[in-house]
């Protein structure tokens, strides 16, 4: 490696992607959660051939299912990432996720200081439910936690919900805030890696902006003409 590549690299400024997915019991239908695992290790291998960039790209997947909310994928540089697919478990406790991302994005021994505004991604395919599968509330309370810290009230924030069963206030409310407004992506297992692809274009262009911080996200509608992956 050469020396000019290596102060690049040194140089370059952490811009985190965390993503929280959905990964309940229903995930395992109609092969969503199947085409989730490959959406996100597709974006991963993208992030990872940035070459030209201001910023490194470093990823980090909560997922909640079954009992709780934990790191699938630690926040590492996308380059360093060994993608394993993640499985399908119990009810939906989406609330537990919201807590575990606003611990982490304050946390600046993981996020330094210098880094970059996080990207933050929710994907769901259902209503928010407690550890016996029923309609949870408890959601509200850890989102507004989240949106009311400091880093995630500057991150840019994406939301995909699966399914006829996604529930839309929820996903919503997690991208009150925002300027300008992104709207909820509403998708079938077929259209998982269009979102993706959205994500990874919008997510690519931030990292080679001038001003990373400040770069709006890509116009869905003309993503085709912009970037073929």
């Amino acid at each position: 490696m050469s020396k000019l590549k290596d102060f690049s690299i040194a140089s370059a400024r952490m811009m985190p992607v965390i993503i929280l997915a959905d990964v309940s019991g229903s995930m395992a239908a109609y092969g969503k959660l199947a085409a989730l695992n490959r959406a996100i290790a597709e974006m991963i291998a993208i992030f990872a051939s940035e070459q030209d960039a201001r910023a490194e790209i470093h990823v980090a997947v909560i997922t909640f299912g079954g009992d709780g909310a934990n790191f699938h994928q630690t926040l590492q540089p996308a380059s360093q990432i060994q993608w394993t697919d993640m499985e399908a478990k119990g009810p939906t406790p989406m609330g537990a996720a919201f807590e575990l991302a606003t611990r982490f994005l304050e946390n600046k021994t993981e996020i330094p200081s210098r880094s970059y505004h996080p990207n933050l991604i929710l994907i769901s395919d259902g209503q928010p439910t407690d550890e016996r599968g029923r309609l949870d509330d408890n959601w509200k309370e850890p989102l507004q936690q989240l949106l009311n810290s400091d880093r995630a009230s500057k991150a840019l924030r994406f939301a995909m919900g699966i399914g006829p069963d996604a529930d839309e206030e929820t996903l919503k409310a997690f991208l009150i805030g925002q300027h300008p407004e992104i709207p909820v992506f509403r998708a079938d297992e077929t259209r998982i890696q269009q979102f993706f692809r959205w994500v990874t274009v919008t997510v690519s262009s931030r990292s080679r902006s001038v001003n990373p911080n400040s770069v709006s996200p890509i116009d869905f509608d003309n993503l085709d003409e912009l970037l073929d992956f």
